[in-house]
C-alpha cells in the first residue's frame, strides 16, 4: 500500500475499528480482563456521551462505551499524548459511569461495576516496566479487596517488549504498528486483529476517512496548543499583578474561557490550578448569564 496508513490510536480510527465491530471488541477486552467468557457474549456499544450536569459542560465523551451481557459498563479510550490531568480524568468518568446508573428512587443494587481501559502511548507510571496495570480498590495493610465496584485498566504502548506473544501482547502491538509490515505480524494469529487490520487498510483508501481522521488529530493538537497558552496567559497575568488577587483572577478569567470551550471541569481544574468547587462555582454563574 503505496498510501500513508491511517493509525488505530487517531480516534476516529479507533471507534470505526472497535466501535462498530463487536467481536473485534469482544477479543481485545477478552485480553484485557479477567471477566467470565459469557459476558462478552451479546456486546452493547452505547452512547459514548457521560450525561451533562451544566449547559456549558459536556463533562467528557468517551472513545467507545460498552455493556457486557449482565450489564457491566466498560470505557475504552486511547491516549496519543501525556496530560497533567489524565488521571483526574481517569478517575472522573470512571466514577460518573458509575453515579449515572441511579436515578432518583432507584436501589443501590442496580448499579453494575464499571471498567475503564486507558491505551496510552506514552509512560504513565513509572513504577515498574509492566505494560498493563490494574488499579481496583483494596485495603494496602491487609490487601483486601473492595467488591465489585470499579477499575481502571493502563495500557503503555511505549512498555511493550518484543519477546511478548500473549493475545494482549499482539494487541499492543497492533496499537504500536505504522508499516503494513508490522499490522501483518500482530494480525499474524488472531483474526480479530486481522479483521482490524483490515478496517485500517479500507479507512487508510477511503479519502472522506482520511480527511476525517485528520480533521480528528488536527482538532487534538489544536486543544493542546490552545491549552498550554491558556495557562501561559493565566501565568504571565499572575507574575504581571505581582499578588495574590491578581494570580487568582488570571486563573479564573483562564477558567471561564475554558469553560466556552466545552472543556470538562476535571480538566479546568486541573489547568489552571481552581479547586474542583470553583470551578463549579464559575460554571454555575456563567449558565445563569446566558
Amino acid at each position: 500500500m503505496n498510501q500513508k496508513l491511517l493509525l488505530p490510536t487517531n480516534d476516529f480510527v479507533f471507534k470505526k475499528i472497535f466501535g462498530e465491530n463487536t467481536e473485534v471488541l469482544s477479543d481485545f477486552l477478552q485480553a484485557v480482563l479477567d471477566l467470565p467468557a459469557e459476558e462478552y457474549q451479546g456486546l452493547t456499544v452505547v452512547d459514548p456521551n457521560l450525561e451533562r450536569e451544566y449547559i456549558e459542560d459536556k463533562l467528557g465523551v468517551l472513545d467507545v462505551k460498552v455493556h457486557t451481557k449482565s450489564g457491566k459498563v466498560i470505557d475504552v479510550e486511547v491516549q496519543v499524548k501525556s496530560q497533567r490531568s489524565i488521571w483526574k480524568r481517569m478517575a472522573f468518568y470512571t466514577a460518573k459511569m458509575l453515579v449515572e446508573q441511579v436515578k432518583s428512587g432507584d436501589k443501590y443494587q442496580q448499579i453494575n461495576r464499571v471498567i475503564s481501559i486507558l491505551i496510552a502511548d506514552f509512560i504513565m507510571i513509572k513504577e515498574n516496566d509492566v505494560y498493563h496495570n490494574r488499579f481496583r480498590l483494596y485495603d494496602e495493610r491487609t490487601q483486601a479487596r473492595f467488591p465489585d465496584s470499579m477499575e481502571i485498566d493502563v495500557l503503555e504502548i511505549p512498555k511493550l517488549r518484543e519477546t511478548d506473544g500473549t493475545p494482549l501482547g499482539n494487541w499492543m502491538r497492533f496499537f504500536s504498528a505504522t508499516t503494513e509490515e508490522d499490522f501483518m505480524q500482530a494480525a499474524q494469529n488472531n483474526p480479530a486483529i486481522a479483521k482490524a487490520w483490515g478496517v485500517i487498510k479500507v479507512l487508510s483508501g477511503d479519502e472522506r476517512a482520511r480527511a476525517l481522521a485528520d480533521a480528528r488529530e488536527k482538532a487534538r493538537m489544536d486543544m493542546d496548543s490552545w491549552l498550554d497558552d491558556a495557562r501561559y496567559e493565566g501565568e504571565e497575568r499572575g507574575r504581571r499583578e505581582g499578588r495574590q488577587e491578581g494570580r487568582q483572577e488570571g486563573r479564573q478569567e483562564v477558567a471561564k474561557n475554558l469553560l466556552k470551550k466545552k472543556m470538562s471541569l476535571a480538566d479546568i481544574a486541573d489547568t489552571t490550578g481552581l479547586s474542583l468547587d470553583e470551578v463549579e462555582r464559575l460554571a454555575t454563574e456563567l449558565t445563569h448569564r446566558l
